[in-house]
């Protein structure tokens, strides 16, 4: 059997890096997208089969840089069958400030606008496959309910949810499958600066063996770990008077400048 060609962004780190262990031990033939190409280069060297795999050092705002290593990857690979639009920031953002909007637009261009830009390369090559393979965006449970303090990162991830839902639709007559992973609390160097406690804090390595399973399987949408799957469904099911009198006063992610797009 022909080893699986996958391409991640925000692969230097936090979950984009444990997904690149997770394929690399399955043999897989990567493509790994991130702004510090140092970091690429370090990890592609722990990695079985390093000659094999790819680094491309491109901030996943440019979208021309996204495209042109899609090609490269497509060239080197021979075609693709899964591609991890990954990569996201997370901070804190409060709209009464007006500093706070420039990090409004950071975070909706890095984790909405640039998984379209991901995805938008690879579709024909899929479309002309005999296994079209996947798309698979990465959301959050913070998408399906608003959180206090983090009105850029919820906006950002319910828009990923959705998006992929009507790729979902578009992709469908290709064969193409469209994935939506939500994490909950996984330990990444997003979630270590949070000041209050996490439910259910899930291991990276435990996270991507669980979305791999996911991806392989074609499924629509999964919350990870599960048990915030269930979280998440009785919070959306909450009344909103009950939900804003739960969480009006829940701790805030800190606020601070975001520069060039950091992994999950």
């Amino acid at each position: 059997m022909a080893p699986l060609r996958v391409f991640i962004t925000g692969a230097s780190s936090g979950l984009g890096e444990a997904l690149a262990r997770q394929y690399a031990a399955q043999g897989a033939v990567l493509g790994l997208l991130a702004r510090r190409g140092d970091s690429l280069a370090a990890l592609i060297a722990t990695l079985p089969n390093p000659q094999q795999h790819r680094a491309y050092a491109v901030d996943v705002r440019d979208h021309a840089a996204i495209s042109n290593a899609a090609q490269a990857f497509l060239a080197h690979a021979g075609g693709v069958d899964v591609v991890i639009a990954n990569a996201g920031i997370s901070v804190g953002t409060l709209t009464e400030h007006a500093e706070d909007i420039a990090v409004f637009a950071d975070i909706i261009a890095t984790n909405v606008t640039a998984t379209a830009a991901t995805f938008s390369p690879f579709i024909a090559a899929m479309r002309a496959q005999r296994t079209p393979g996947r798309l698979v965006g990465i959301g959050s449970v913070a998408g399906i309910r608003g959180l206090p303090g983090a009105e850029a990162y919820s906006a950002s991830k319910a828009a990923v949810i959705s998006y992929c839902e009507s790729l979902r639709l578009e992709m469908k007559p290709y064969g193409i499958r469209v994935v939506t992973i939500c994490p909950g609390y996984i330990d990444t160097p997003m979630t270590q600066v949070n000041p209050y406690p996490m439910p259910f804090l899930m291991a990276p390595d435990k996270f991507a063996a669980r979305a791999a399973h996911v991806i392989a399987a074609g499924a629509s949408y999964a919350v990870i770990p599960w048990q915030m799957g269930v979280v998440a469904k009785l919070l959306r099911l909450l009344p909103n008077t009950v939900y804003d009198w739960a969480f009006s006063k829940a701790p805030h992610k800190p606020r601070k400048p975001v520069g060039p797009a950091a992994p999950h």
